[in-house]
């Protein structure tokens, strides 16, 4: 049986990280491969639930002692969110025991495996350390080695120069290349990359009833709100739709303060749950409409002003949706979801992501 090692964003407590990892790694499995995941958990990416962690601007010892004690309740309170992700983690994802912290660890110590994959999700995103990370770009492993990316994403329009190197110089020693974007073809393209595949985010790997096996009733109408940078606009939406329609809104993020319901201390199970059972999703967030895609809801995305935006601009693009908004008259002109339509597309991805991680593998 072949073994395989994927690397990514590992325990990063985010519902759409988590997903995606499960995803790939249930869908390598399930055709046959020994899959798990390379425990890799750099400085940069380990501080989350930090209790005694400290802004500097109060790092002095009567400051620093009134900033904990100021802290330290809502820390507390917040490690039943992190409980909830590890028991998820644990249960379902496949996880090396070996624990790296540098692209030179693993170098030392190459997890035994016959194929590498980097994916899926904001990897190679420049904007954060991990983008710059040569780890990530598989650059530990050796020439002998198949190495593959899947869906990864730089979730940005333009590379800095500054890390262009980094990416032309490792990305070309892959045998394949699959980008979750299409201004990640784009980017490769420009650097002279140019055997490189559109494929879907690895959620879409696993269908429909396969994510409904976690998903737990909900007996209430309600809004879905997944927005983490309160946006104004999304407010205005949702408190218009709970006055017209009186369905209440719930939401998964710390950040909102006028839903009726919050879980941002539960896990991914229910932030299945509520996506597929919600009557509308308002969002942000690109795993929050790749799940309403799935469970064929209606969603608005709203523009994000930021340069991680282009994730929602491409999968609605690719699935001609058509409902990425940035105005609440636009708001009022949207139609509902044919997914008899969009599933057509959805498909077609589909059947060529499957295939081109499948090939990727099989041949030599």
């Amino acid at each position: 049986m072949k073994k395989i090692k994927t690397i990514t964003c590992h325990e990063v407590y985010n519902y759409g990280a988590s997903l995606q990892e499960y995803a790939l790694l249930k869908f390598l499995n399930n055709n046959g491969y020994d899959a798990s995941v390379i425990h890799y958990k750099p400085p940069y990416l380990s501080g989350h639930f930090n209790l005694w962690s400290v802004s500097p601007r109060f790092d002095k010892p009567l400051l620093k002692q009134l900033y904990l004690l100021a802290k330290l309740p809502g820390r507390l309170k917040a490690l039943k969110k992190k409980k909830n992700f590890d028991a998820f983690h644990q249960k379902y994802i496949p996880t090396d025991k070996t624990l790296y912290q540098s692209n030179d660890e693993l170098k030392r110590n190459l997890p035994e495996a016959d194929v590498f994959i980097c994916g899926s999700d904001q990897i190679w995103n420049s904007f954060f350390q991990n983008g710059k990370d040569p780890a990530f770009y598989l650059n530990f492993v050796p020439d002998d080695k198949k190495k593959i990316s899947y869906a990864a994403s730089f979730a940005i329009d333009e590379l800095e120069e500054e890390v262009k190197p980094l990416v032309k110089e490792n990305v070309e020693r892959m045998h394949a290349v699959g980008v979750r974007e299409t201004s990640g073809v784009r980017i490769l393209n420009e650097l002279g990359i140019d055997n490189v595949v559109q494929v879907l985010d690895p959620v879409f790997l696993l269908d429909k009833e396969h994510w409904q096996e976690f998903v737990q009733p909900i007996n209430e109408d309600y809004i879905l709100v997944y927005d983490f940078d309160s946006n104004p606009l999304i407010k205005e939406i949702a408190l218009s739709l709970k006055k017209e329609k009186g369905w209440k809104i719930y939401t998964l993020n710390q950040n909102i303060d006028y839903a009726d319901e919050n879980f941002w201390l539960e896990g991914p199970e229910k932030f299945l749950s509520l996506v597929s059972q919600s009557q509308i999703n308002l969002t942000n967030s690109f795993h929050s409409v790749a799940f309403s895609i799935i469970f064929e809801k209606e969603f608005i995305v709203v523009n994000r002003q930021e340069k991680i935006n282009t994730r929602m601009r491409d999968i609605t693009n690719l699935f001609h949706t058509n409902n990425l908004i940035d105005s609440y008259e636009s708001y009022t002109k949207l139609e509902s979801i044919d997914y008899g339509v969009i599933n057509k597309y959805v498909e077609k991805s589909k059947k060529l992501s499957k295939e081109f991680l499948l090939n990727s593998l099989s041949t030599e």
